[in-house]
Order: C-alpha cells, then sequence, then structure tokens
C-alpha cells in the first residue's frame, strides 16, 4: 500500500473499533485506537511476513499483543487482513462470538497467544523467539506493549532473558500513550525514560512517532533486515484515543464504550479526517 492508502486503511480501523465497541457496550477504546497505526504498519505495510489463508505456516513472522485489552484493534487488522470476516467485528464480547474482550488462540485465527494478564506477554515472546532460534526458524517475533504494563516486573525480567539469549529476532513496541486505567503513568508508577532503561538492560532502542505510519514502516522494516543478536524495543510515542477528539488524552476512555450520540461524534471525527485527506 502506498502512503495514502495506508492512512486510509488507519482510518478504516479506528472505526471498526469504535463502531464494534459501541455494538459491545464495554471495551477499551483508549488504548485500541492509540495503537491502531502501530498495527497498519506491520500489517499492511509490508513488515510482517504472513498468510492469512494459512495462519499456522511455519515461517510466518508472529505478533502477539502484550496488551491484550487492546483486542478491538487486533481484531480490525486481522479482518482487514483476511484472517475473517469483516462482518464478525460487530459480534464483539457477545454471547457466542470468538471475539472475546481479550484475543483467544483457541478461537480466533490469526491471534497467536491468549493475552491479557499485563506484563506477560514480553516473555511469552521472549520464548518464542527463543523457540524459533533453536529450530533454526529465521521468522520474527513482534510485540505491542503498553507503557502502564512496563510497571510489571516480569516485563524487566523478560528483558534480561532476552539480552542473555541474544534474541535478535525479537521487535518489542511500547504504545507510550502515557495514560493507564488509574491516571498518568507518571502518577501511578514512575517509569522514567523507558528507553534509556531498556537500553540499561543492553536492548537496542528507538524512538517513533507512534502515529507516522510510513515512519513505523521504514524503521521496522530496517530493525527486521538487521543481522544483529540484541533484541530491538521501539519506544512508539501516541495519544491515547486517537481519531476521536473527545476520547483523546482522556483517561476515562480507557475502559468505557461510546453511546450512540457519542459514537456519531466519533464517526464524525473520524470520516472528516478521511475527507480531509481526499
Amino acid at each position: 500500500m502506498d502512503s495514502a492508502a495506508l492512512k486510509e486503511k488507519a482510518t478504516e480501523l479506528r472505526i471498526d473499533v469504535v463502531k464494534s465497541i459501541a455494538q459491545a457496550g464495554s471495551g477499551h477504546p483508549g488504548g485500541s485506537l492509540s495503537c491502531v497505526d502501530i498495527l497498519c504498519a506491520l500489517y499492511f505495510g509490508g513488515v510482517m511476513d504472513y498468510d492469512a489463508t494459512n495462519p499456522d505456516d511455519p515461517s510466518r513472522d508472529r505478533f502477539v499483543l502484550a496488551k491484550g485489552h487492546a483486542a478491538p484493534a487486533l481484531y480490525a487488522t486481522l479482518a482487514h487482513a483476511g484472517f475473517f470476516p469483516r462482518t464478525e467485528l460487530m459480534t464483539l464480547r457477545q454471547w457466542g462470538s470468538r471475539l472475546q474482550g481479550h484475543p483467544d488462540c483457541n478461537l480466533v485465527p490469526g491471534v497467536e497467544v491468549s493475552t491479557g494478564s499485563l506484563g506477560q506477554g514480553l516473555s511469552i515472546c521472549a520464548g518464542l523467539a527463543c523457540g524459533l532460534r533453536l529450530s533454526h526458524n529465521p521468522a520474527h517475533v513482534f510485540t505491542v506493549l503498553g507503557d502502564g504494563e512496563c510497571e510489571e516486573g516480569q516485563v524487566w525480567e523478560a528483558a534480561m532473558f532476552a539480552v542473555h539469549e541474544r534474541l535478535g529476532n525479537l521487535i518489542a513496541v511500547v504504545d507510550a500513550n502515557g495514560l493507564q486505567i488509574d491516571g498518568p503513568v507518571d502518577d501511578v508508577v514512575q517509569t522514567g525514560d523507558l528507553g534509556d532503561k531498556f537500553a540499561a538492560f543492553g536492548w537496542d532502542v528507538t524512538s517513533v512517532d507512534g502515529h507516522d505510519i510510513d515512519a513505523l514502516i521504514k524503521l521496522l522494516t530496517s530493525i527486521k533486515a538487521a543481522k544483529g543478536d540484541m533484541p530491538h524495543m521501539v519506544i512508539a510515542h501516541t495519544v491515547k484515543g486517537k481519531g476521536v477528539s473527545f476520547m483523546e488524552n482522556q483517561v476515562g476512555w480507557h475502559g468505557k464504550a461510546p453511546n450512540q450520540e457519542q459514537l456519531a461524534v466519533a464517526l464524525a471525527d473520524l470520516e472528516k479526517e478521511e475527507v480531509a485527506r481526499g
């Protein structure tokens, strides 16, 4: 996809995110909207190797959504990528739906690991990356963590393990939107400079505008092409609730569904953005 098509795709994903959460009456819009551009770059920007018609292809790159509550963004991405019908998105969190509030690898094609217990995702990815290396499989493992999630001690155990095992096939992205369920990240537990922390653990660290899809693609593609043995961390600076005026940078939209009036405003915001690019 070219740059314009990628931006249009990101808007379509955001529209499906807010529609599905509104239809469900529950969900996590803020952190889903903030990571859409990252997922768009990975799945539609030529960064990741995958085959939606063969989700278990051994040569595929693996993706794990460590911040599993952002499942609506992952589901929208997978549907647009062809893993399952887009119409199914409107069954989010409904009785009998396979699109649960957190992704379930036993139900949804394209979901590598069931996630939602924050702090565990990076450990799982380190294990996946180690297994791929031991089996001489050249595939890469990608993951998206939340910045609030990085308050979990298990993240740092995984960070040490990944460096010790020289997992150059592991590429992690922190969706650094500055907010978590209880408020600003630095007010809950001050994390300091996450990039400096991961670098001190031995990771290769880069920062990027998490809403600049072209920059994300360029960076992630170059990281993937590198032949080193250091795990890679990308600090992606984002806006929680990105694209919806009344949700942006508002902690209250971490885990709340819009009502029909709010949905209309959200869709108008996103459609206005699409027309402006026109």
